[in-house]
């Protein structure tokens, strides 16, 4: 190995928040022979647990200042970090002026994130931004053919198993391994503050945008299997995929993910017992009921052959009676906000079944933001918050929905709020009857929708569902055909946006069939 993959640790600074297996790593870096310097609080742990350690002052000839600002940002520190050791003038530099090699530094920094998060105020989160951690992690990650830097305890056990396995040394893979992981923390620090900062003064859409996440799984592949993917989870704690634990089951996969996430913000819409299924990102069937096992049921009902492999959300707590129906049915992943007992016993013989608990519904009228890449750039814009609400509703037609309409008329509305545009909602009784997804023409997702109906009503002996079912339309009816083909379906009663040039002959239209209308005026494309 060439003298800079070689290069032993004499010295190591010590500089952290997370003292977390500190003691023991730095036992074993003493044991080693390792000279420890450090700051603050980090010095008076390893002072109490009676390991020898030199206070940074001590080495700067400089106090720490201006309330602990200022300790490490002195050329003795930074000087003994950025030497390259194999340069002569950078060795003639450190002789001429004293200061001495430092071959690790150990270093995490301040809580930013977790002082934002439970909602400090703005000096507190100011000052709980670091600056000489950051400093001391770049300046050791930039110097890694011979510094080698450690940001998180996780790493502690390598860097002693390389020191063991080399002389007290550490391989230049590791340094330049660990040094990537320096520079990704330290952007996302600052790209937790640049986020925050543009919060507090109401600006949604900074001028540069920057998103960090940590990786939580790498997956087998992506859509396809010749598509190399990942699971990152943000810092939002928006309950749901992100958070969940996963009680059994075979390895989340990118599609279940993505489906999974879509099937949870959608029972979420929802303040009584809610079921929906979902595949490829569409549901095929959703209810609410008295009960999650009704509701499952009548979600099922649906589309029982479309079910078939989906993923199965509900918004409360599973009990044992719906786990022993959901079993029933081949599903990819179920996911509740809790979990009885007996129910994950019910649902433990079904080996390859993901059950995903995540502690929580994440709340549908959260302000928040969703990205989508494009080549050379992505797009960010607000979460689709929209909820309508029967004051909000303009009734258009000579007909007015009865009540029992209306509640069905709100409940399809916010399906199609997560349904592929073009989309359209049958519904009944709470519960979904058919639904047409992702078609280029909206006639075609109102043909669809009633197909499906039909179908669900061949299967259970008994006339199309959609017969006297409402239906919802996530954008207007650019033309009367579509309403018209809800209408030959059975369809008593729509909702939809409206604002075509052509509204007016869609009312008549209508009215001709003695359908009852409401407008939204807001409008729920999703793509």
């Amino acid at each position: 190995m060439t003298e800079a993959q070689s290069h032993p640790i004499r010295r190591a600074l010590i500089s952290v928040y997370d003292k977390t297996g500190l003691i023991p790593f730095a036992k074993a870096l003493v044991g080693r022979g390792v000279e420890l310097i450090s700051t603050g609080g980090s010095a008076r742990a390893l002072a109490d647990a009676g390991l020898p350690v030199k206070d940074v002052a001590a080495e700067t000839g400089f106090p720490e200042m201006l309330d602990g600002r200022v300790k490490t940002l002195h050329p003795a520190i930074h000087g003994g970090i950025l030497a390259r050791r194999d340069l002569e003038s950078h060795q003639t530099a450190l002789a001429q002026h004293g200061l001495r090699e430092i071959d690790l530094v150990v270093s995490n920094l301040y809580p930013f994130e977790a002082t934002v998060a439970r909602g400090a105020a703005w000096a507190e989160c100011i000052e709980n931004i670091d600056i000489g951690g950051p400093s001391l992690i770049r300046g050791a990650a930039k110097n890694h053919d011979f510094v080698t830097i450690v940001t998180a305890p996780a790493d502690y056990d390598a860097v002693l198993a390389e020191m063991a396995a080399h002389g007290d040394a550490t391989t230049l893979d590791l340094r330049r391994r660990l040094a990537g992981l320096a520079y990704a923390r330290t952007a996302a620090y600052d790209a937790a503050i640049a986020a925050w900062m543009a919060g507090e003064r109401g600006d949604a859409f900074p001028e540069t945008m920057t998103i960090a996440g940590t990786r939580r799984q790498l997956l087998r592949y992506g859509e396809n299997p010749h598509q190399l993917a990942a699971f990152y989870a943000t810092t939002d704690a928006r309950p749901g995929v992100a958070t969940a634990r996963q009680l059994q089951g075979k390895e989340l996969s990118y599609n279940n993910l993505n489906d999974t996430d879509a099937a949870f913000e959608l029972v979420a819409e929802f303040d009584r017992p809610a079921v929906a299924i979902i595949k490829h990102a569409n549901p095929c069937g959703v209810a609410v009921a008295g009960d999650l096992l009704d509701a499952y049921r009548k979600a099922l009902a649906c589309d029982p052959v479309s079910a078939f492999g989906g993923i199965i959300a509900l918004n409360r707590r599973l009990d044992v009676a719906t786990a022993e129906a959901l079993a029933g049915l081949f599903a990819e992943v179920i996911i509740a906000p809790e979990v009885d007992e007996a129910a994950a016993a019910a649902l433990a013989r079904k080996t390859q079944l993901r059950l995903l608990v995540t502690g929580a519904m994440p709340d549908p009228v959260a302000a928040g933001h969703t990205w989508r890449s494009l080549a050379g750039g992505f797009l960010v814009q607000d979460r689709d918050a929209g909820q309508v609400k029967p004051a909000d509703l303009t009734v258009v037609t000579k007909r007015k929905p009865t009540t029992g309409e209306l509640e069905d008329l709100l409940f399809a509305f916010r399906i199609a709020k997560h349904v592929k545009s073009n989309a359209i909602v049958y519904a009944k009784g709470g519960a979904t009857v058919g639904i047409g997804a992702g078609q280029m023409s909206r006639v075609d997702s109102a043909r669809i929708a009633a197909l499906k109906a039909a179908e669900a009503g061949v299967a259970a002996g008994t006339p199309s569902p959609a017969i006297g079912s409402v239906v919802a339309s996530d954008a207007f009816f650019p033309f009367a055909d579509g309403l018209l083909a809800a209408a030959d379906a059975g369809a008593t009663a729509v909702i939809q946006p409206g604002g075509s040039k052509r509204d007016d002959e869609v009312v008549a239209a209508a009215d001709e069939r003695g359908l009852a209308m409401v407008l939204t005026g807001i409008r729920h494309f999703r793509h």
